[in-house]
């Protein structure tokens, strides 16, 4: 029952409103745990998290799920150096927490600096080796002031700093002079034996089968300069590559593919790994310019 009363508020109620009594519900919510001792001190308030736009998706099951294709898929030891670029609000930091140790240690990053604030102050303080920072990198729709550019940021990390790294959902939001740069980036900050898995929306002869057939969560039926968007006035909202041009970038970089990608559920493709495309990759031979 509680399904179709939903849909049913939902058409009641104004589109400009249902923002406005969501976080109030949350923050309702988030309050009454609070009270009850119920609340994890490492989880970040629902309220805020759909303030800073994540989704009410299961925020542990995630971090969860993603955990285990660290290790699984890239081989993930609990001693090695870990970068994640775009942190968030910690969802993929926090099942770390539990996994890495020894001479393991964890970096971060974002855009957001609400979120970078969040885990600074939460996270940090209990478990010393994870460290968050905030990139004042312009971005539509996740940073609409920033300063700096994300064709010429330079990651703030020293060559070969790290032996993993991983972006979940964030090549899904830039552009390609964007993406380009940032391929680089990964490259230099990675260690000779480093690992990165990254995540896209690929377009492929499956995929744009599906779209064409209706049964995709978004039809990216927009091209602009070298990429496909969901939409044209918000154009990092949603961005989609071939598949053909992400692995050219890699080459470009000095990254190579290892093993097959490992196709997500966004297309409604049966049988997806995650709900977005994962790409595990590795430093390859040096590109030349």
């Amino acid at each position: 029952m509680r399904e179709p009363i939903k849909r049913g508020l939902r058409r009641c109620l104004p589109k400009r409103l249902r923002p406005v009594l969501r976080r109030g519900f949350y923050g309702l919510q988030d309050g009454l745990e609070r009270l009850t001792g119920r609340r994890n001190p490492l989880l970040p308030p629902t309220s805020l998290v759909i303030e800073r736009s994540i989704g009410i998706g299961d925020f542990e099951r995630i971090g969860r799920e993603f955990l285990a294709h660290f290790v699984e898929l890239c081989s993930l030891r609990p001693d090695e150096r870990v970068l994640e670029v775009g942190c968030g609000l910690g969802r993929m930091a926090l099942p770390l927490t539990g996994y890495l140790r020894g001479d393991g240690r964890y970096d971060g990053f974002d855009v957001d600096a609400v979120s970078v604030r969040w885990c600074a102050s939460h996270l940090t303080p209990r478990f010393p080796h994870f460290r968050f920072l905030h990139a004042d990198i312009y971005n539509k729709e996740y940073n609409p002031a920033g300063t700096q550019s994300g064709v010429t940021y330079r990651f703030p990390y020293g060559d070969s700093s790290f032996d993993f790294c991983f972006l979940t959902s964030v090549f899904t939001h830039l552009l390609p002079r964007e993406t380009e740069h940032y391929m680089g980036e990964i490259a230099r900050t990675l260690s000779p034996e480093g690992r990165c898995l990254m995540t896209f929306f690929l377009l492929n002869s499956e995929s744009e089968a599906l779209i064409a057939e209706g049964r995709a969560t978004m039809l990216f039926a927009h091209t602009l300069d070298g990429c496909r968007i969901q939409d044209p006035r918000l154009p990092e909202a949603a961005v989609a590559y071939t598949e053909d041009s992400v692995l050219g970038y890699l080459a470009a970089a000095g990254l190579e593919l290892v093993g097959p990608i490992h196709y997500g559920k966004w297309c409604r493709r049966p049988g997806g790994l995650s709900g977005q495309d994962l790409l595990v990759v590795r430093k390859g031979p040096v590109a030349l310019h």
